[in-house]
């Protein structure tokens, strides 16, 4: 099957944009493409495993609010593309998650994602992915190959949505984000109720045939959301399904890295740094 290259740049959103603008804005009357609902997951936001920590004081959110008067969030800004997926730890696929996923793209096939886990304004940072165009990974070390999956059956199967765009909008950017492929970095291990971002970053990954993913998780999503990944799946039923280049999607052999904690010896030690 035919490899598709390329990132989701402004341009080729811009093309889709233009190309279906008519489709949007009835998409819009009709209401899929409206502003979704904030996403409640296990924490505070929802009555699960709060967060360690009293609330915020009068004087944190008065200085939170000046701050926000004051200060330039321009990366923040930038983060304009709201995906939402599923991701699972790369030494144990029962163990899945609900990513939400806000992006940027600093070139055409180089983009950024800060993930978190939920849509609200207390959500908690719980980790970060990196995509490439096909391009890019077919010019990456074997050993680093390992570390990335693909993203073929994701934007394919309509399991990776992107809440509040129109369908015909949504399907032209998963058109260009299937030949793509994903580092993921998840920090806090919400899965299993951590109040803190306890332990060292684990390696994710992402799902590639039906019944991978647990149902309730995506039925739960589609509620919370007002999607409909079976619906997308139609939508994008003519986007050629790239077969993943070689190195991708190492958990597939039966093993799959991970990272472990070691102590190592610290180089370049300076005066003022404590007694060995």
């Amino acid at each position: 099957m035919k490899r598709l290259q390329g990132g989701l740049g402004r341009r080729a959103l811009g093309r889709g944009l233009a190309a279906t603008a008519a489709g949007a804005m009835a998409a819009c009357a009709c209401g899929r493409a409206q502003a979704q609902p904030a996403s409640p997951q296990p924490g505070p936001h929802s009555g699960g495993p709060a967060t360690a920590g009293e609330p915020p004081s009068a004087r944190s959110r008065a200085l939170g609010a000046g701050a926000a008067v004051l200060q330039t969030k321009a990366p923040l800004n930038a983060m304009d593309l709201y995906l939402n997926g599923f991701h699972f730890y790369a030494d144990d696929m029962g163990r899945q998650v609900e990513a939400h996923h806000f992006c940027t793209h600093l070139t055409e096939d180089f983009h950024q994602c800060t993930i978190f886990d939920s849509n609200e304004a207390d959500a908690r940072l719980i980790g970060i992915e990196y995509i490439i165009s096909e391009r890019l990974f077919l010019q990456l070390p074997e050993d680093e190959k390992r570390l990335w999956h693909s993203h073929h059956y994701e934007t394919t199967s309509g399991e990776l949505v992107m809440p509040g765009i129109p369908e015909a909008v949504e399907t032209v950017a998963m058109r260009q984000l299937a030949g793509t492929y994903g580092k993921t970095w998840h920090t806090w291990q919400v899965d299993r109720g951590d109040t803190l971002p306890l332990g060292i970053p684990q390696l994710m990954m992402g799902f590639t045939a039906d019944g991978q993913l647990e149902r309730r998780l995506l039925e739960d999503r589609d509620r919370r959301l007002g999607t409909s990944a079976a619906e997308s799946r139609k939508a994008r039923a003519d986007i050629p399904v790239p077969q993943p280049a070689p190195g991708a999607n190492s958990w597939q052999s039966g093993q799959s890295p991970q990272l472990t904690l070691q102590t190592v010896p610290l180089r370049n030690r300076r005066p003022g740094g404590g007694t060995p």
